[in-house]
């Protein structure tokens, strides 16, 4: 029986959302809408717009809304100056509305469906952004195991971490290390494994064939994780490079136990599917 997949990031976030363990750990993720657009540019100032169906990163946008004091009127009258900024791939383009910020969008999405979602302020690393991969899954006893958390640091000017965009792979303990001491690394790594388990758990109520999750993850300011994408498809022999080869070994005895490999050959057993 093959593997379930769920291409659609929609589709995924509606899964999860009705746990209400899970719920606070998601950004706000509406359907693109000139409206919604406009509403959560208002509360969050910073949105990333991604298409419902895409992989690497690509189609990935970044907008803005800012805003600096005019000096007061000969009335007294302070305002404001409202401008908007939006950034994809290593281009970035101003505008002095929303309007036209919107029609650059909508030029480039065309008519395939895009979300919009609150942008998360993520920790850096030696000045850029960097978020965490939790690779989870269906362990040789047929229960959810977190197996690695990695994390990716975004190429200079890019908006996205993916290792297909320039992202860079880096140790989780290394790129926290600044920020936590070994007693919250801990705690930490922890909390992210038991996330990745109770995601896992929580979309397999809905697609019961699902073997294998990795679960996007980024740290705000406080420290605190927002799922940020869940991907059914998850790389692995990406992670041939680890020094602990015996931690690989385990990854891929995994993905071969559930079927994702084979065990002979090494490469894929059978075609993929998705939901």
């Amino acid at each position: 029986m093959s593997i379930q997949r769920v291409a659609s990031k929609w589709t995924k976030t509606n899964a999860i959302l009705p746990n209400p363990a899970l719920a606070p750990y998601i950004p706000e993720t509406r359907l693109y809408t000139f409206e919604h657009l406009n509403e959560m540019l208002a509360v969050y100032g910073t949105v990333y717009i991604k298409p419902d169906i895409g992989t690497y990163g690509k189609g990935v946008m970044r907008a803005e809304r800012l805003t600096e004091p005019l000096p007061p009127t000969e009335e007294g009258i302070i305002g404001e100056r409202i401008w908007y900024v939006l950034r994809y791939e290593v281009d970035t383009l101003t505008f002095d509305s929303l309007e036209e910020l919107n029609k650059v969008v909508s030029n480039r999405i065309r008519k395939r469906p895009y979300l919009i979602q609150r942008g998360i302020d993520l920790l850096q690393h030696e000045t850029r952004p960097f978020d965490l991969r939790v690779l989870t899954q269906m362990n040789l006893r047929k229960h959810w195991e977190t197996t690695l958390i990695i994390g990716r640091i975004a190429a200079p000017d890019k908006v996205v971490t993916n290792h297909h965009s320039g992202g860079t792979v880096r140790f989780f303990n290394e790129l926290v290390a600044p920020y936590l001491d070994e007693k919250e690394t801990v705690h930490l790594e922890q909390k992210l494994s038991k996330l990745g388990e109770r995601v896992a758990w929580q979309l397999q109520k809905r697609y019961p064939r699902l073997k294998e999750i990795g679960l996007d993850v980024g740290l705000d300011q406080q420290i605190y994780p927002w799922i940020l994408e869940v991907n059914t498809r998850p790389a692995i022999k990406v992670f041939s490079f680890l020094p602990n080869k015996s931690l690989y070994h385990k990854i891929f005895r995994y993905a071969v136990g559930y079927g994702r490999y084979s065990a002979s050959t090494g490469k894929p057993a059978h075609s993929k599917r998705k939901a």
